[in-house]
């Protein structure tokens, strides 16, 4: 069974965490999943930093600039995550866009992933359409979980036409912006949120986008299997490093 599905038979809300691979050093991955694992994390997601991060905030796309001049590439986050499954059991999903995966042969990069234990992959670029005629069943052969976004402007049609071809879970976007912490959710938020519960969709939803305190982290999960925090530890990272994880974990639970 996939990890992430794992996972999610916890009877408990999730966390998951986004970093950018290479950031804020080239050789702090290991480490940083290292201490995301050993603070009780319950999934990563691995940001492969690319030169046109169109749907991320400022704080990602700085630390996806800063990644890339540290010599951060897909050859090189593979060759990091080596032998990651060593030391570290929780579900690893690789977020990235689909251009630098084309350059590098989409079904070698399936290949790879499955050989070093990635469970899944974030692709906010592929059409939904164009994965399910033309890679699911490739992904489905390494046994990659792909997961969709979904947004408060996402029509139901889609978002039950996602929910019909998806693995793993649902990235339920807390807002039509781009990435980027906030410290509460409106009414237009809670809303929404209840609005896709009410949908009983049978993929799991876990919420994204503006998850930045123990306050959202508490309401995200009202409505959805967990959340995921982004630009607010990407923050803490550049502030207080790689050693300090453990205190922005006790704090978010």
């Amino acid at each position: 069974m996939n990890r992430i599905d794992q996972t999610f038979q916890k009877n408990e809300k999730l966390l998951s965490i986004y970093f950018s691979a290479g950031h804020p050093e080239l050789e702090d991955t290991v480490p940083i999943l290292r201490a995301l694992q050993d603070s009780g994390v319950d999934m990563v997601e691995i940001g492969l930093p690319f030169s046109d991060p169109l749907a991320d905030g400022p704080t990602i796309q700085e630390s996806s600039t800063r990644a890339l001049r540290n010599g951060m590439s897909t050859e090189m986050l593979f060759n990091q995550l080596e032998n990651i499954r060593d030391s570290i059991h929780i579900p690893l999903v690789l977020m990235g866009y689909f251009n630098p995966m084309m350059q590098y042969g989409i079904e070698r990069f399936c290949q790879k992933c499955q050989a070093i234990g990635i469970d899944g992959l974030i692709i906010p670029d592929l059409p939904v359409d164009l994965y399910h005629q033309r890679y699911k069943v490739l992904f489905d052969q390494y046994n990659l979980h792909n997961m969709f976004l979904i947004t408060p402007q996402t029509p139901e049609e889609r978002i039950r036409y996602i929910d019909s071809v998806s693995s793993g879970f649902i990235y339920m976007v807390s807002s039509a912006s781009v990435t980027g912490a906030q410290s509460s959710f409106g009414n237009t938020q809670e809303a929404y949120f209840r609005r896709i519960a009410a949908m009983q969709l049978q993929t799991p939803l876990v919420v994204g986008f503006g998850i930045s305190n123990a306050e959202t982290f508490r309401a995200a999960p009202r409505f959805s299997r967990g959340a995921i925090i982004g630009s607010a530890f990407i923050q803490f990272l550049e502030k207080k490093g790689v050693t300090s994880i453990p205190d922005f974990i006790k704090k978010i639970r």
